[in-house]
Parts: C-alpha cells; sequence; structure tokens
C-alpha cells in the first residue's frame, strides 16, 4: 500500500467485509481488508489499462510495418 498518500473511506456491506476478512486471516499476505480491497481494486484497474485496444491511428500503424514486413 501506498505510503503518505491521502485516503477516503468507502462502505462496504457487513458480510462482505466479513468474508473478506475470514479469506484473509492468517494468510500474512495483507494487515487489514482495508490493504486487501485497495490491492484487488488496483490490480483491476491494471488490467484495464492493458486491454485498451489500439487507437484506429495506432491499428494503422501497425499494419503498415506488418506490410513492410510481409506478414500482411
Amino acid at each position: 500500500m501506498l505510503e503518505s498518500e491521502d485516503k477516503v473511506s468507502i462502505s462496504l456491506s457487513k458480510s462482505l467485509y466479513k468474508k473478506i476478512k475470514e479469506k484473509i486471516e492468517g494468510s500474512g499476505a495483507f494487515n487489514s481488508v482495508e490493504d486487501y480491497v485497495e490491492f484487488v481494486l488496483e490490480e483491476l484497474l491494471k488490467e484495464e489499462e492493458e486491454e485498451t485496444p489500439f487507437t484506429p491511428e495506432e491499428e494503422e500503424e501497425i499494419k503498415k510495418r506488418l506490410r513492410a514486413l510481409g506478414y500482411i
């Protein structure tokens, strides 16, 4: 978790909080439910960023390069 960063509060249902707490207890990987939730959300956002499709201009440039290499 990032240090010295301003934090905001969010609300979770008690049942979800309890499930997460049970999941991380004894795992040694996370110190708190908050750490776990922050980690999961950061990973989800990373995945979405990696899945960003190419712009039409980038796709055209890739096609030009592939043609030049004889793949298309």
